[in-house]
């Protein structure tokens, strides 16, 4: 057994949040445990590290129900005998919650797509990670891939371009689920599209899957920046 004590580091910001969040929502919390999470959103996003969706959306505890997977990909509609954690919560969150939104998010710099991107370049070339997952689990980025075509400019331009695209995919793959096509038509759910630049702060949303990204809140962007964003 190892001798390693619990991270030091997860230590020191509990107890910050017991002096903190804690006690001014501790009310808030103690509704949840009697009654339950009702929450109106599943964000479907990175588990990359620098992208928090509870901090970018300043959500309190119960308002977002949020899935977070490599390269925040949505498999198509799939039903067999294998291991589907992503589909489950998903069906968890829709079935189950009756959330009202789905929003897939995307973001700059993501270590997945640049994976994939390399990849199309040098199929030797090293993997993400040793092991048996990763790889197979980027392959859902190849729709988009090919619907962007071949790249004929920096490699990071276009891997930023099918992040953007992969989006846009993996909303096509949602409403390949019976329900959620079922509840959209009906309007009772409706799915979104954003993308969260990590250094810039700057955020993009799709409604419309044929579309084209836009900046939200552009003054308020512009007035956390202090002065004109350089893109």
């Amino acid at each position: 057994m190892s001798d390693q004590k619990f991270p030091k580091r997860l230590t020191e910001g509990y107890e910050s949040f017991l002096g903190g969040r804690f006690g001014g929502e501790r009310q808030r919390f103690e509704e949840l445990a009697d009654r339950g999470q009702n929450p109106e959103i599943l964000l479907i996003g990175c588990c990359d590290s620098r992208v928090s969706p509870e901090l970018i959306f300043d959500a309190r505890p119960g308002e977002m129900f949020v899935l977070r997977n490599v390269a925040n990909l949505v498999p198509p509609y799939k039903p067999n005998d294998d291991y589907h954690g992503t589909s489950a919560a998903i069906e968890f969150a829709v079935m189950g919650l009756k959330v009202k939104h789905i929003v897939v998010m995307g973001h700059a710099q993501c270590g997945g797509v640049k994976a994939y991107t390399e990849l199309q370049h040098d199929p030797y070339m090293r993997p993400l990670a040793p092991g048996d997952f990763i790889g197979g689990w980027i392959k859902l980025l190849a729709p988009a891939a090919e619907k962007l075509g071949s790249p004929s400019e920096p490699r990071a331009n276009w891997s930023e371009r099918l992040a953007l695209q992969s989006i846009k995919e993996s909303l096509k793959n949602l409403r390949s689920f019976p329900y959620i096509k079922t509840l959209e038509d009906r309007g009772w759910l409706t799915l979104h599209g954003a993308y969260f630049g990590v250094a810039s702060g700057e955020l993009l949303a799709l409604e419309d899957p044929d579309g084209e990204f836009l900046q939200i809140s552009k003054q308020a962007h512009i007035d956390a920046l202090g002065k004109e964003p350089r893109f």
